[in-house]
């Protein structure tokens, strides 16, 4: 059968499925046949092939010369010119309890002294940086053999550099863990490759967000889009305006789905250490509705034959106080996430609410406009205004560059409205001179049957007509999971291993977009996080050799 827009068809030649949006925005629903897709390669267990890594390296050589692994003694060392950087040591303790888990059921025999690697030598060039940022380097070059090497010139490069060492080590047929001579030149495609989740549909507790960051991690991901809030909730504790969650969360008065100052912290610490930057959306004047109850006077009133219905729109532009108490809980959210950007979001601004309004219309008519786009744009300009006030960068959906909001430089404009415009789109935003990162073809949140990470992994961002200039605008792209459908209790398995198709697209080079030939890798991947605790889902019938909760 075929499900599509609440109406039921039934054919006996084609089974379809409707992508089903968890996002409220106006997606293009899509239906295709199944047939291209369900035919299945032969079970394969988790240990595929050597140097069967994820995303797959810029350069790497493989050798036929192959050395045993003491992963129960391995260590972690640093060359004498090296950097003593924090994160790199916190990093060694991750990756050596990471390796020395493969000494259960390992046979240790057959090794030969002076025949095997027992550590990896690091060598970081740079100064010890703290915090990741848009323009981190994160390029490495690794050697494994006799000695086995990790250069780079910063930490970001190392924390890279590390999760490609660890997946280099396999299992031979006698159950010893190897890994073959290898050479690796290696760098990201793109600087932006980011992940969004939604926490304002549903609440995720914070060992879930950190779960999700580790995955990550393992994917070579490094911006987390923490859309925080929207119109169902507001779960971030303002210091400064304690009613907004108090009122505004789910279960309002009782902290249970609330995002305490030290669990933000929490999360921020746990992405750093990793490499990932946290990135907080806090998107008006639409999406806002859960503002409301805890900040008077900020929703606007709708009106219906003349009087207030009781309902409330998008916040209130012709009111001067909003944008004090947008500066004040910008100025707030600016110094609890250290990174320089905040996203303002900027989409789907519905004018009806605005359009009821007699106190509206009349300041319009004040003002001389004539369209409800000029008093979004009235708005934007002044949060965004705000935002140049106090320091920090922005992110924004594509809406606020078609409304021709002035902007700074170093804008990054979110393109996500998946429709034939879309390269159209992102030459028209990288013709201005702003940087544009890619989001429309990644909504995981659409339901599929099948493998559909083949669909996310065809995608190649760079198809749009544009100059070199503009190309290099582009600056990466970012998985979405929004949280209609989505808490804790199916939000890994649904982003893992569909997400892990996007991070090759953004990591690994323009040629490398053969599905076929990244199946088997896919599927050891899979098999790797799951091994890590990471319940990825299977991409096709096949099995692990550790599955979940053995």
């Amino acid at each position: 059968m075929c499900l599509k827009m609440g109406y039921i068809k039934v054919s006996l030649l084609l089974f379809c499925v409707v992508f089903v949006t968890a996002h409220d925005r106006k997606h293009m629903f899509q239906t295709h046949s199944l047939g291209a897709q369900l035919k299945f390669p032969p079970p394969l267990s988790g240990n595929t092939a050597p140097g069967s890594t994820w995303p797959k390296p810029q350069q790497m050589t493989i050798h036929t010369a192959v050395y045993p692994v003491e992963v129960g003694n391995f260590v972690f060392t640093l060359n004498p010119s090296s950097k003593v950087c924090p994160i790199i040591t916190e990093a060694f303790k991750r990756y050596q309890e990471i390796i020395r888990k493969y000494a259960v059921n390992t046979k240790l025999h057959l090794f030969q002294s002076g025949n095997t690697i027992s550590g990896l030598e690091i060598n970081v060039m740079g100064e010890c940086e703290d915090l990741p940022s848009l323009e981190m380097n994160e390029a490495y070059s690794l050697n494994v053999g006799l000695p086995s090497t990790l250069m780079a010139e910063s930490v970001w490069g190392i924390l890279r550099g590390l999760e490609t060492f660890s997946q280099l080590l396999y299992k031979d047929s006698t159950g010893m863990v190897i890994a073959n001579q290898t050479a690796i030149v290696d760098y990201p495609r793109f600087n932006y490759r980011g992940i969004l989740l939604d926490t304002s549909r549903h609440f995720v507790d914070i060992e879930t967000l950190k779960l999700n960051l580790e995955a990550m991690a393992f994917n070579k991901f490094n911006t987390f889009h923490w859309h925080i809030v929207d119109s169902q909730s507001f779960p971030y504790f303002s210091a400064k305006f304690p009613d907004l969650s108090r009122k505004g969360s789910y279960n309002p008065g009782s902290n249970t789905h609330i995002y305490t100052p030290s669990d933000v912290q929490d999360v921020i610490e746990y992405a750093r250490l990793r490499g990932i930057r946290v990135v907080p959306e806090f998107d008006t004047p639409g999406h806002s509705l859960s503002w409301g109850p805890g900040q008077p006077d900020l929703l606007t009133p709708c009106y219906s034959n003349g009087k207030p219905d009781g309902t409330y729109g998008p916040i209130n532009p012709i009111i001067d106080a909003n944008y004090d108490f947008i500066k004040e809980l910008f100025t707030e959210v600016s110094s609890v996430f250290p990174d320089h950007y905040i996203h303002l979001g900027g989409d789907e601004v519905s004018f009806n609410c605005w359009k009821s309004n007699p106190d509206i219309t009349a300041w319009m008519k004040q003002k001389n406009m004539t369209t409800y786009n000029q008093l979004e744009q009235y708005y934007i300009q002044k949060v965004i205004n705000i935002c140049e006030e106090i320091g920090s960068s922005y992110t924004v959906w594509q809406e606020v560059i078609d409304n021709g909001v002035k902007v700074q430089g170093d804008t990054v404009v979110q393109v996500w409205i998946n429709n034939k415009n879309l390269e159209q789109e992102v030459a028209n935003v990288t013709k201005k001179g702003l940087r544009a990162i890619i989001s429309a073809p990644w909504y995981l949140d659409y339901i599929s049957v099948g493998q559909d990470w083949i669909r996310y992994y065809n995608y190649e961002p760079l198809t749009f007509n544009g100059t070199a200039a503009q190309k290099k605008l582009l600056i990466g792209g970012e998985a979405c999971l929004w949280g209609e459908y989505v808490d804790a209790t199916n939000l890994t398995p649904r982003l893992w291993p569909r997400a892990s198709a996007v991070a090759e697209r953004l990591w690994s080079a323009q040629t490398v977009n053969n599905s076929a030939e990244a199946s088997p890798r896919l599927h050891q991947h899979r098999c790797r996080m799951v091994s890590r605790g990471i319940p990825a889902e299977p991409i096709f019938p096949s099995y692990c050799e550790m599955e979940w909760g053995q």
